[in-house]
This record gives structure tokens, C-alpha cells and sequence, in this order.
């Protein structure tokens, strides 16, 4: 059981599927859990007009298993994964094992694996990419992106240590370009 665990939480489907079935994938490993009413989060709702958004719930019993079966069955570079702190590394592996499929990883606050204190975001990213530096070059050979797209400053906008919700509007804001931009 993750930190971000609790039986609140849990409660729920496993993944929540809206959008278009002509655009690409956008498979969120959502560690907090939202979307517990079958409804994506407000901030990504429009999002759903251009991408085929599954939102997995960590928290909830299938929701690793879901995006697991999502990317098996997805070759051709059509998945762009986004994760934040407590499953940046967890991203990393399914685009390892799934290359063919994933076109871009698209993180979170990745160097917040547990409290980070408020301010500290950005230092704990830049330290966890110094650890995967290896492992991001090599999937970047393979054809997919891996990209940190936003930080926790811990100010009055994020108003929430790290990692900052995949719900937060600069994420569905970071999210939305850097797809745009990758095609």
C-alpha cells in the first residue's frame, strides 16, 4: 500500500475512459485517486475532445492492471503516459516493457516519492533526474519522449506540497502542450 492509499479513496472504478476514440491515448497513473465518480476532473474534461483519456486509479484494486492491458494492447506509439512523484519510476518501467506503444512520458513533480517540503519540488526532480539520466536516454533512443512538465513551488497557486495533483490546472494546461507538440 502506497502513501497515497486509503480506503476513501479506493472506493470506486479502477479506470474512468472519456473522449475522442479518433485521438491519441493519454493513460494518467493517478496516485491520489480522483475521478471516483466516473468523471474525469474538471480541469481535463475539454481535453477529452482531441485525446481518448484513461484515467487510472492507483488507489482503487485494477488500476496498475488496467494500464498494464491498455499499453499491451496498443502497439504503434499512440500512448502518452502521465504520472506523477510516487509513479515516475513505475511510468518508466511500463514505457521500458512497452516502447512500441508509448510515445511520450509525461511527469509530475517525479522526485517526490513521499512529503516534500513546500519550495523542495523542483531540487527533488532535478536529483531524480540525475538517477534515471540512464534510463530516459535510452527510451528517448527508442522513440519515446520523457519530459518533466510540471513542479510543485509550493506557493499560493499549487497551495499543496509535492507532488502537485494530476487534476491541478497546470498540469492539464502541461499535459495538453506538450502533446500538441509531439504529435
Amino acid at each position: 500500500m502506497n502513501s497515497f492509499s486509503d480506503p476513501v479513496r479506493a472506493r470506486g472504478p479502477s479506470a474512468v475512459t472519456e473522449g475522442t476514440p479518433d485521438g491519441p491515448i493519454v493513460l494518467v497513473l493517478d496516485p491520489a485517486g480522483a475521478a471516483p465518480h466516473e468523471d474525469l476532473p474538471a480541469t481535463w474534461r475539454e481535453l477529452g475532445e482531441q485525446w481518448r483519456i484513461v484515467w487510472c486509479r492507483l488507489p482503487a484494486d485494477g488500476g496498475l492492471s488496467e494500464a498494464d492491458d491498455i499499453l499491451g494492447d496498443r502497439p504503434g506509439k499512440l500512448v502518452h503516459l502521465v504520472a506523477s512523484g510516487p509513479y515516475a519510476d513505475t511510468a518508466l518501467r511500463l514505457a521500458e516493457r512497452y516502447s512500441e506503444s508509448v510515445r511520450s512520458v509525461l511527469l509530475v513533480d517525479p522526485g517526490a516519492r513521499g512529503f516534500v517540503e513546500p519550495g523542495d519540488g523542483p531540487e527533488a526532480d532535478e536529483d531524480w533526474e540525475n538517477e534515471t539520466e540512464t534510463r530516459r536516454w535510452a527510451l528517448t533512443r527508442s522513440g519515446v519522449e520523457v519530459h518533466t512538465i510540471a513542479h510543485s513551488e509550493g506557493g499560493k497557486r499549487d497551495r499543496v506540497p509535492a507532488p502537485l495533483p494530476l487534476g491541478h490546472p497546470d498540469v492539464a494546461t502541461a499535459v495538453s502542450k506538450f502533446v500538441a507538440g509531439l504529435g
